[in-house]
């Protein structure tokens, strides 16, 4: 029997957490739009001191996201949150900007830390360095490919997590382009929908069959991937790596679309480390995602085997 890595799932509401717990995750991550990027939907302190008991007791941790562009007002309320979130004693928080570690070494809050820089966690190098400095685990950039997340983790002194599921980040922007844009058409901007369901898309004119989810929240504007990176059919190449966390991303998902995610990577994962010499990929764990997979977005391999050129 293998160790098995951790499968994670991001999640907009509480009931979506008990949902995807019981689906077979084993840790999810929330967090609300003033702290956090690029979230399913907000769940406040006072849902999650109800909320991290309920996990506890299904075996399942509960992460919070303090990853957000911080300006001198935005970091100056992290201060009490952080308080509260230990005193709630959630599993972990995934953070980006130093202040908010500072905030936590210097209370000497019992906060583990979970370091994501976006697109910046690229090598282990950097990532060791926030780890003698208390990180426990680096969240990697989506663009590494395969070969280059095996040598991060060869080097690493940290945990480390690789997205296996879901769409990603492209563009953000801390201003209103949406309302910018409908403004600019003389449209009320006030009356537009400007949360992440609105069907609102780029498309480019070199490439009219992509399209690219876009959206405003109260972070400002988010383009999202084209497509869906599964790497379910290879999951066996992380496993055999030992990768520590596996998340799938599920914004812009329904929960039905979710749940079936989580059950096909739970099953892959379930049957590699009971047995890895005996593992065999079975269609049938993708081809319930397909039936509920967006015609319109391609399931792909991301970056995992593309050759990278700097």
């Amino acid at each position: 029997m293998r160790k098995k890595p951790e499968l994670l799932v991001t999640a907009g509401s509480a009931e979506e957490v008990i949902q995807f717990i019981d689906a077979g995750a084993d840790a999810v991550l929330v967090g609300e739009a003033a702290f956090g990027l690029r979230l399913s939907g907000d769940i406040m302190i006072d849902e999650l001191a109800s909320l991290i008991p309920l996990a506890h007791e299904r075996g399942a941790r509960i992460y919070v996201a303090v990853n957000n562009v911080f300006d001198n007002e935005g970091i100056a309320r992290v201060e009490d949150y952080l308080k509260k979130l230990a005193e709630l004693q959630v599993d972990a928080i995934v953070y980006g900007d130093p202040a908010v570690l500072r905030i936590v070494r210097i209370h000497g809050l019992q906060l583990r830390l979970h370091w994501n820089a976006e697109m910046s966690v690229t090598n282990y190098r950097s990532a060791n360095y926030w780890a003698a400095r208390g990180a426990a685990r680096a969240v990697l950039a989506r663009e590494l490919n395969l070969e280059e997340i095996l040598e991060f983790k060869r080097g690493a002194k940290l945990e480390v997590q690789v997205q296996v599921h879901g769409m990603t980040n492209i563009y953000h922007s801390k201003r209103n382009l949406l309302g910018n844009y409908f403004e600019h058409l003389g449209k009320d901007a006030a009356a537009i929908d400007r949360s992440m369901h609105n069907g609102l898309f780029l498309i480019e004119q070199e490439r009219l069959e992509e399209r690219f989810p876009i959206y405003e929240d109260p972070n400002g504007t988010h383009v999202m991937s084209s497509d869906d990176v599964c790497m379910l059919e290879d999951l066996h190449e992380l496993l055999a790596a030992d990768i520590d966390s596996l998340r799938i991303e599920g914004i812009l998902k329904s929960t039905e679309y979710i749940e079936t995610v989580i059950r096909a990577y739970r099953t892959a994962i379930d049957l590699y480390a009971a047995d890895p010499d005996a593992y065999s990929f079975n269609e049938e764990w993708l081809d319930a995602i397909r039936r509920l997979q967006d015609p319109e977005r391609e399931l792909s391999f991301g970056f995992f085997y593309k050759e990278q050129v700097y």
